[in-house]
């Protein structure tokens, strides 16, 4: 493994037979369906690296700054891999901010991919820390401000994430700095909701692709 990798993939949920495994599990279908969420579908995954003595900060942000849907529907999942402690770069985010709405988005246009306004600057005492155990699953709200810091301790910390959006009674930005221009978002596959299978049984069984964002 290369030390000075970051991130590895944005399609581990297609790609890799392990990821996908989990990332289409009962268990987290389950989990949407109790959030309200109709119709999910995972739409980015990444196996974030945190290597040793080297693992790069992650700034304040929203999800929902990058991955926009009308009303906004992203949440991400946060799978700790390995122990997650201030020592090594855990999370840490500014408790009850998914209250206060979108600061500021992604977005490309004819311009290239740009933000469409400053970060604001964010007192560093407002932010609390979510050290977790090697397993632990970070549930976090799209508008929710979080970050991590830099890793210098001799101890890695690797994790799991997941985004997914609602596909039924929202809709895909199509000038989202990933898959611009398009009505479905990229990489995006369903997830097995019981919710579905009164009018869909055949479907809850069955992975399959969004296409509801442009109906």
């Amino acid at each position: 493994m290369w030390l000075g990798a970051r991130y590895w993939q944005q399609a581990l949920h297609e790609l890799d037979p392990v990821f996908k495994k989990f990332s289409f599990s009962e268990s987290v279908a389950s989990l949407f369906s109790s959030l309200g969420y109709k119709r999910p579908a995972v739409i980015q995954s990444m196996y974030i690296f945190k290597q040793p003595g080297i693992g790069g900060e992650v700034v304040p942000h929203q999800d929902n700054t990058f991955l926009y849907t009308e009303p906004r529907t992203c949440t991400g999942l946060w799978l700790a891999l390995e122990d997650a402690t201030i020592n090594n770069g855990c999370l840490w985010a500014i408790l009850g901010s998914h209250k206060k709405g979108l600061v500021r988005r992604m977005v490309r246009d004819e311009n290239g991919t740009h933000f469409d306004r400053p970060s604001p600057v964010y007192d560093q005492k407002e932010f609390v820390p979510l050290e977790v155990k090697s397993g632990a699953l970070v549930v976090i709200h799209g508008d929710l401000i979080h970050q991590s810091f830099e890793n210098l301790s001799p101890a890695s910390r690797h994790a799991f994430s997941l985004h997914v959006v609602d596909t039924e009674g929202c809709k895909w930005s199509e000038d989202n700095c990933v898959g611009a221009k398009a009505k479905t978002p990229p990489f995006a596959r369903g997830l097995r909701c019981s919710r579905w299978s009164d009018r869909d049984k055949a479907g809850r069984d069955t992975l399959r692709r969004t296409r509801h964002f442009d109906e």
